[in-house]
């Protein structure tokens, strides 16, 4: 098991968010004595059949427990989003001091379904695949950027068998969450769409081109697009702008949430990653740019990731807004070499920005200061950012 960084609720009740695999249920194996946890498993058929058919049974349950039982924990909970209801009616009992968590790999049932998400009265965390930090002497750089961060990848002996849990992996989400769910009418144009939509993991979002690219018009995409952020497989990043309004107005671009699963859904499995070339690059990018977030919401520092591009193509690679501190901008480099020239579009933008603090991260080992860019290795920058 690996040590996780995300900070759980020591007695108020929370939902615990992430994708299937993830090891949202490892993780609460790690934090609770099994002694002291009532488990409702809905993706146990026998249990999701039996509170589906009378959601009560939660009261009945409950009222039952011994007093050594401490936590209440609901697995899948958007399965049965009706037993929202009656958790919220057991906390607001408050008589017997429970502490529900509950876990879920959708949003999208609850949405749809209109669910109680309990008024403020349980938290929200986040759980993402591993990050760097939590893989410890173990992390290895370039078998991340090919296999990406899913806990049962690093318990894995050899390539072969991460190729195939990948594959098995995009499958099941094909079958399990889209079909099985009746997510969407016609199953072809959608495998389509996320085969195109990984292989434009972190580039602005085209919805025009990506609908003639799998049949499909603009506004269907735009909802595949919304069914991958509802079931936790992806994240906006929105264009960094003073206005709201003005972002709003401009193409966002879109993250996978693992480098791993995106290469298998863009079936790009086959494809090494080598230092030096563009999709090295691509993949380095993003993996910096998802440990800023899993790190950012473990540490609820509530930071606000954005991009920044003119309309001559000049390119911010992330800006950061985050609370009480000065705006971040960001330049995101693979080479292990950073030179002057590698930074004029963030010295471009330095006289527009003058209180922001500049970054550049990347394999450089040498920290150094190139005209008011901070110029770090990865990891350093990372910690200090």
């Amino acid at each position: 098991m690996f040590p996780r960084e995300v900070n759980t609720p020591k007695s108020r009740s929370y939902f615990l968010f992430g994708a299937r695999g993830v090891g949202k249920s490892t993780l609460l194996r790690q934090i609770y004595e099994p002694t002291a946890v009532h488990l409702i498993n809905l993706l146990r058929a026998q249990d999701e059949d039996r509170y589906s058919r009378n959601p009560d049974l939660l009261i009945e349950a409950v009222n039952a427990l011994p007093s050594t039982i401490r936590h209440v924990v609901i697995d899948e909970v958007q399965k049965v989003p009706k037993l929202l209801d009656l958790v919220h009616l057991l906390i607001e009992d408050g008589r017997k001091s429970l502490q529900f968590v509950l876990t879920g790999s959708s949003a999208r049932k609850l949405k749809r379904g209109q669910a109680n998400l309990l008024a403020g009265r349980a938290f929200t965390r986040h759980l993402y695949p591993l990050t760097a930090g939590e893989l410890g002497e173990q992390f290895s750089l370039p078998t991340y950027l090919a296999w990406g961060g899913m806990p049962e990848i690093w318990n894995l002996a050899n390539d072969l068998d991460r190729r195939e849990y990948l594959d098995a992996y995009a499958s099941t989400f094909i079958k399990e969450e889209i079909q099985a769910e009746q997510i969407v009418r016609q199953i072809l144009p959608f495998r389509r769409f996320i085969e195109v939509a990984a292989q434009c993991n972190g580039k602005l979002i085209n919805y025009a081109k990506i609908a003639r690219d799998v049949g499909a018009d603009p506004k269907t995409v735009k909802s595949y697009y919304e069914i991958l952020v509802d079931t936790l497989l992806g994240f906006y990043v929105e264009p960094y702008h003073t206005s709201r309004r003005k972002r709003m107005t401009l193409a966002p671009k879109f993250y996978f949430f693992d480098p791993g699963v995106s290469r298998a859904l863009s079936r790009h499995l086959d494809m090494t990653p080598l230092p030096g070339t563009a999709y090295y690059g691509e993949l380095f990018e993003n993996f910096v740019i998802l440990e800023i977030l899993k790190k950012s919401e473990y540490a609820r520092l509530d930071y606000r990731l954005c991009y920044l591009r003119t309309e001559d193509q000049a390119e911010i690679d992330l800006v950061i807004e985050r609370p009480n501190k000065k705006l971040a901008l960001l330049e995101i480099k693979s080479k292990p070499n950073v030179h002057r020239d590698d930074l004029r579009h963030l010295l471009r933008f330095a006289n527009d920005f003058p209180e922001a603090e500049l970054f550049c991260l990347s394999m450089d080992t040498i920290k150094r200061q190139i005209d008011g860019v901070q110029c770090l290795y990865w990891q350093e920058g990372l910690a200090l950012i």
